[in-house]
């Protein structure tokens, strides 16, 4: 058996290789652990555009969801739950916060909260485009049929449009917002299947 991930000096920023192992012991499920990937990607693409720690933030994505097993029968508990389980093991306070507010457990207030809470739903959306798509691949896909599907209300209805409009808090078009959502994913198709 393997060792459980280790918790680390107090607002320390744990490897990746660290994240990703606590986060596959707490979620089950290889779709959402996939959805993690896809958050990650994404935070780091936005990262790197608004001149932000790529690392940190791209942590925040990864771990977004760590709780998601442990809640997903109790939900008003999911994203508390995993900020928790975070700050006893000593992540940063910064993707604490971004934990508990992607889930509204806070208010959303810093550019990685708002960069966060933005990404979530955009994973959905865009697994979604690849996947009505006949070749179901990321590759297939591009803005113009992405944004075509962004407004269609009866499609991915859990993907919040509101929520991804958040965008312009950033600085971003939800164009751009798309647009850079849509190349970081595809430069992790494989990873995630598509």
């Amino acid at each position: 058996m393997e060792p459980k991930a280790p918790n680390l000096p107090q607002g320390a920023q744990p490897p990746r290789d660290t994240a990703w192992k606590l986060l596959s012991e707490n979620v089950s499920n290889r779709n959402l652990r996939k959805h993690c990937l896809a958050a990650e990607a994404l935070m780091r693409a936005l990262a790197r555009r608004l001149g932000e720690d790529e690392e940190l933030w791209g942590l925040a994505g990864l771990v977004h969801d760590v709780d998601y097993d442990q809640t997903a029968q109790k939900p008003d508990l999911h994203a508390e739950l995993g900020a928790r389980m975070l700050e006893e093991r000593g992540y940063p306070r910064a993707v604490v916060d971004a934990v508990r507010a992607h889930a509204g457990k806070k208010p959303v207030q810093t550019r990685m909260e708002r960069a966060l809470y933005a990404c979530d739903p955009l994973t959905g959306l865009l697994v979604a485009c690849a996947l009505i798509h006949p070749e179901k691949k990321l590759s297939a896909i591009d803005l113009p049929f992405v944004r075509n599907r962004f407004g269609e209300k009866g499609f991915a209805r859990g993907a919040s449009r509101d929520v991804m409009k958040t965008c312009t808090d950033l600085g971003l078009t939800l164009d751009e917002f798309l647009a850079l959502g849509l190349a970081a994913m595809q430069s992790i198709a494989e990873d995630l299947g598509l």
